[in-house]
């Protein structure tokens, strides 16, 4: 038994090895992303995420999420739906390794915005977002919790709301995001949103 899971852990180990991506490749294949994500992932738009330093393992699951119909996301899908596995690996190892730049916060929502941050809304049983994303909004990689310091206020906005009406549903089984979003008033997702920007 105990060979068993020891050869099931260096065989994971090894396929995780086999599909790591290389940067230099996807810098090279990064030039269609450019136009909306910059050419080193930190939009200018306020309506296209900010990538730039992003969770590898994160950006793997969104990029083919999208490329297999499981988000949607019509401006993206075009330009993902000929990747190979190789190529996502490859562009999210690139984007991962860039700097990503930061925003800033509205005064006026600073004080709701970190409140809801950090400690979350108890009344209506919101966990704070630190609990998942970090003091800073680093994320968490290894479970696939992405980064939001910096994130545009706009962008992040649009996806709680699309979490909360259920027209994003790649938050996985237990609807996590979509629970946590469908509780939030518009003043506390234009709030949070707002903090999110802010964070370095």
């Amino acid at each position: 038994m105990k060979n068993l899971l020891i050869s099931l852990i260096v065989s994971a180990g090894l396929v995780s090895f086999a599909h790591a991506g290389d940067a230099e490749a996807g810098k090279a294949k990064s030039a269609t992303c450019a136009a909306c994500h910059g050419a080193d992932g930190n939009s200018m738009a306020p309506t296209f995420p900010k990538i730039a330093g992003q969770g590898e393992r994160y950006l793997i699951k969104q990029i083919k999420d999208i490329r297999d119909g499981n988000r949607p996301a019509p401006a993206m899908a075009p330009f993902v739906t000929g990747l190979s596995d190789e190529d996502v690996a490859d562009l999210a190892a690139y984007f991962t390794a860039q700097t990503p730049t930061s925003g800033g916060a509205k005064e006026e929502l600073v004080k709701l915005g970190e409140s809801i941050y950090r400690g979350g809304i108890a009344s209506k049983n919101v966990p704070a977002c630190i609990a998942c994303h970090g003091a800073a909004g680093e994320g968490v990689d290894l479970a696939g919790f992405p980064r939001l310091a910096g994130q545009h206020d706009a962008y992040t906005a649009t996806q709680l709301h699309a979490f909360s009406n259920n027209l994003r549903t790649n938050d996985g089984d237990s609807k996590m995001m979509r629970d946590i979003a469908y509780r939030l008033h518009e003043k506390e997702i234009e709030a949070v949103a707002s903090y999110i920007q802010g964070l370095r």
